[in-house]
């Protein structure tokens, strides 16, 4: 019996295995109780789901608010605003999801998502209103009792509203589970918990009946609070989208999506923002340097297909490939780019904690590879530096050596493979103005 009630509320085994399997599946998304999440708005079925769920609590507000009127009922009053309360917070997101539709203009280059904050913040203060409202009239009437009449229909529009949320709860439980939205689906229990507060108003109306007339006023200014912690909530959540604040389970994500890619040694930096109800994330990355254009862009593909695959509100995605890391501050000439039959690369000169030295880094080596920097110098001599594997690894060969000054020379990198073998002239030059800092130094 505990185990149903439990369920009922979403806090049984049922609920909590699924929303941990959608969240396996779909990545990190939140409930604010007043504050319709933005991942619902990834599918025109959440859509319809948010948008008969107004309409439903709409309806049921609206019959507890013709009782209000002869009743004189508080705690119906603040139910009721409680109840638009909640279904307001689909008008921004309605209002986001039609001017989003429009074509980023040379002013609004990112388009008009930012609009379902500015509505978020005035229906908050709405709410706000409609709270300070309802607690001054609970207030009053807790200090100058005023009689509650007709108690039969006020009991009756609290069934009303009960029967309003729960009905909006299994409507989005049963589409949250359809289209696999965890947000949904929480939003649905949230709306049975918020049926409550509708039968403590058939509660408040008993308690008059019985001859406690401040129930109702008490009932209300409980309510009241109720509608507070909604508007509280609400408010924290719009400014810190306004703010470009994401969940911190996203960034998480952004690197966990990273993991599963092959050829990103780290994720450098990963950002992220809400325009309305769609993400944008940008992501610098940093890859072995030598690789090729083809390359580089395979993997920031694969990384753009883990991030939508594991982020269902993410609308566009920016990846950046870090700079490499300079190496003390040297004057390098500028780097080679090696595309023979046997390798490509990239061949420069760095500095390392021994030195100057050459080194080769390869994106694509033929097996065996054995490499020879010759360089032309004055006189006809010819400086050899072989390059080996620099910890073992064979995607960075490098001199034991530095190439001796100055570094502006002809030169040819050697590269041979069992019975192949190959030459890719190539020249060096000084940085302008350290030449002729060398030259006169």
């Amino acid at each position: 019996m505990l185990t149903k009630i439990l369920d009922w509320f979403g806090f049984g085994s049922h609920g909590h295995d699924h929303g941990e399997q959608l969240h396996d599946h779909h990545g990190p998304h939140g409930h604010t109780h007043g504050v319709i999440d933005a991942t619902i708005a990834t599918t025109e079925r959440g859509i319809w789901a948010i948008k008969w769920s107004f309409v439903i609590l709409a309806i049921t507000a609206a019959l507890q608010l013709a009782v209000v009127v002869f009743s004189g009922s508080v705690a119906l009053l603040a139910d009721t605003i409680h109840n638009i309360a909640d279904a307001t917070t689909a008008i921004p997101l309605w209002i986001a999801f039609v001017l989003a539709r429009r074509r980023p203009t040379r002013t609004f280059t990112y388009g008009l998502g930012r609009v379902e904050d500015l509505a978020g913040i005035v229906i908050v203060l709405i709410i706000l209103a409609s709270a300070l409202v309802a607690g001054y009239e609970a207030i009053d009437r807790l200090l100058d009792p005023q009689p509650v009449r007709f108690l039969g229909w006020l009991a009756a529009a609290g069934i009303i509203g009960f029967l309003g949320n729960e009905a909006v709860a299994v409507f989005r439980i049963r589409v949250g589970r359809q289209i696999n939205s965890a947000a949904l689906i929480a939003d649905g229990y949230h709306a049975r918990t918020d049926g409550l507060t509708s039968l403590a108003v058939v509660a408040g109306a008993i308690g008059v009946w019985l001859g406690y007339p401040l129930a109702d006023p008490i009932i209300g200014l409980v309510i009241t609070i109720a509608i507070f912690g909604i508007v509280w909530q609400s408010a924290r959540s719009v400014l810190t989208r306004m703010l470009d604040g994401v969940e911190p389970g996203l960034v998480d994500e952004v690197h966990h999506a990273a993991a599963h890619v092959a050829g990103i040694d780290r994720v450098v930096d990963a950002k992220a923002r809400w325009l309305g109800h769609k993400l944008h994330v940008d992501v610098e990355i940093a890859v072995n340097d030598g690789l090729l254009l083809a390359a580089a862009n395979n993997i920031a593909a694969s990384l753009k297909a883990e991030l939508f695959a594991y982020i269902p509100a993410l609308d566009v995605a920016t990846v950046r490939f870090a700079a490499p890391e300079a190496e003390g501050g040297h004057h390098a000439p500028d780097p080679f780019l090696v595309s023979g039959k046997l390798a490509s690369g990239l061949l420069e000169i760095v500095d390392t904690p021994q030195g100057e030295r050459m080194r080769l880094r390869l994106s694509r080596h033929a097996e065996g590879l054995r490499a020879n920097v010759a360089i032309e110098r004055a006189g006809g001599a010819v400086e050899s530096l072989p390059l080996s594997p620099v910890g073992g690894d064979h995607h960075y060969l490098q001199s034991l050596v530095a190439p001796a000054e100055p570094h502006e020379f002809s030169a040819r990198l050697q590269l041979a493979a069992g019975q192949d073998s190959e030459d890719l002239p190539f020249a060096m030059a000084e940085p302008e103005g350290h030449h002729h800092e060398h030259a006169h130094g």
